[in-house]
């Protein structure tokens, strides 16, 4: 026996013994059929931007914005990921926005040095209209959740879609039907005071409302402006109050708006309707919830779900099992990470120039608004639509048009 094996550090085992234990594991773990599972390569995370304001005066938006895009990439990844890629999952890549388009575009910048193969959300306009065109610089696919100013889309950037309707749009659906209850009412409202937030979003709604509500024969008395964030609306409801407008049309976010619907109610101040376009708490289950006499009989035009729709009353019902209560953007985000989803995997890749045909390309279905089908014109969805909800008893309910509505709308309201 040779010196080298007699020095072994145990009896019997020599170091002929172990080169020879050693070279039959090697051959072993070479065969590809033995291989743990574990030990096999896996398919790189598809990342995704998700930016809301979760800070700010737009956090409770922002919140519910977040939960929605969340609940749809698990649901994504529950059912094998991406499978042109693997079976690749998403990763949320998650921005605060904090309330500002500056914070917003500064998420912007981070997430796409981390990767993001594309961004959904925003919420606010002037935080999408910043956001979009920051992700511009880099051909990064972006997807308008909620921000409905028309000059989003005006601008032409190739990198950015708007599934749901913008104001143009929505103001002509809310203007149509609003003349075909009044009409079906026996035209109880002639007069109009509009009340609007003062930034991008409520001046452009209210100078379209301006410019069409005569047409279709109302007649506008005043249009009265406040500021994000208002902390009181008393001289507004006093205005109100002096002028008895048959309707009221507000154009604000969430507690500008129920801040206005309190004060109304303590003043005492009744109109035949409180008719809301984009109204930022007419469509919300907070407003019902924590304001219910306020919230009762409040008409909104807006973004909401296809109540016929088994998935989204899943959705509805997933978001309430965690304390939280609906609103319209949980709807637009959930289906704005679908649409995503389905454009990745139709091309096949998280290249960015890739992803932006397939978007352009998209017939996407599988979605769970009240829309025609989709159709990409210069990033606009045409198949968007909105749609009339009205706060009766303790729930929110589709009213209008006649194919949605789960209620008869309770017009006039006094």
């Amino acid at each position: 026996m040779r010196r080298s094996d007699r020095d072994s550090a145990l009896p019997g085992i020599t170091r002929r013994s172990v080169l020879k234990a050693g070279a039959a594991a090697a051959a072993f773990t070479a065969v590809p059929l033995a291989a743990p599972s574990i030990l096999r390569a896996q398919s790189a995370a598809v990342k995704v931007g998700v930016l809301q304001p979760v800070t700010g005066a737009l956090a409770n938006d922002g919140d519910l914005g977040r939960l929605g895009a969340e609940l749809a990439i698990n649901e994504i990844n529950a059912a094998g990921g991406i499978r042109s890629l693997g079976g690749a999952k998403l990763e949320m890549l998650f921005g605060d926005a904090r309330s500002t388009p500056e914070a917003g575009t500064q998420e912007v910048e981070r997430m796409q040095a981390e990767g993001a193969c594309a961004i959904v959300g925003g919420f606010a306009s002037p935080i999408c209209l910043a956001a979009s065109q920051a992700a511009a610089r880099y051909d990064l696919p972006y997807l308008v959740d909620v921000g409905v100013s028309d000059q989003i889309m005006a601008r032409g950037l190739k990198n950015t879609f708007r599934f749901g309707p913008g104001f143009g749009k929505v103001t002509s659906v809310a203007l149509d039907n609003l003349t075909r209850m009044n009409e079906l009412a026996g035209k109880p409202a002639r007069t109009v005071v509009l009340v609007h937030e003062d930034g991008l979003f409520g001046s452009g709604l209210a100078k379209l409302l301006q410019a069409e509500l005569p047409k279709r024969g109302f007649e506008v008395l005043e249009t009265i402006a406040h500021p994000t964030p208002a902390r009181d609306m008393s001289n507004v409801a006093l205005r109100i109050r002096s002028l008895n407008p048959d309707l009221v049309i507000p154009s604000n976010y969430y507690g500008e708006f129920v801040l206005l619907a309190r004060t109304m109610q303590q003043q005492r101040i009744k109109p035949k309707g409180i008719y809301a376009v984009l109204g930022g708490a007419a469509s919300n289950g907070r407003f019902l919830k924590e304001f219910p006499q306020a919230a009762q009989n409040v008409i909104d035009c807006n973004h909401w779900h296809d109540p016929r729709n088994p998935q989204a009353l899943a959705l509805r019902k997933a978001v309430q099992d965690r304390g939280k209560s609906f609103a319209y953007n949980v709807s637009l985000n959930y289906s704005n990470v679908k649409l995503l989803a389905d454009a990745i995997e139709r091309a096949g890749s998280t290249d960015r120039a890739r992803i932006i045909e397939a978007l352009n390309a998209s017939s996407f279905a599988g979605h769970i608004m009240p829309y025609g089908p989709t159709r990409f014109v210069n990033g606009q969805n045409e198949g968007a639509t909105p749609i009339n909800t009205q706060i009766q008893g303790d729930d929110i309910k589709v009213i209008f048009p006649e194919a949605y509505a789960e209620v008869k709308a309770n017009f006039p309201a006094v």
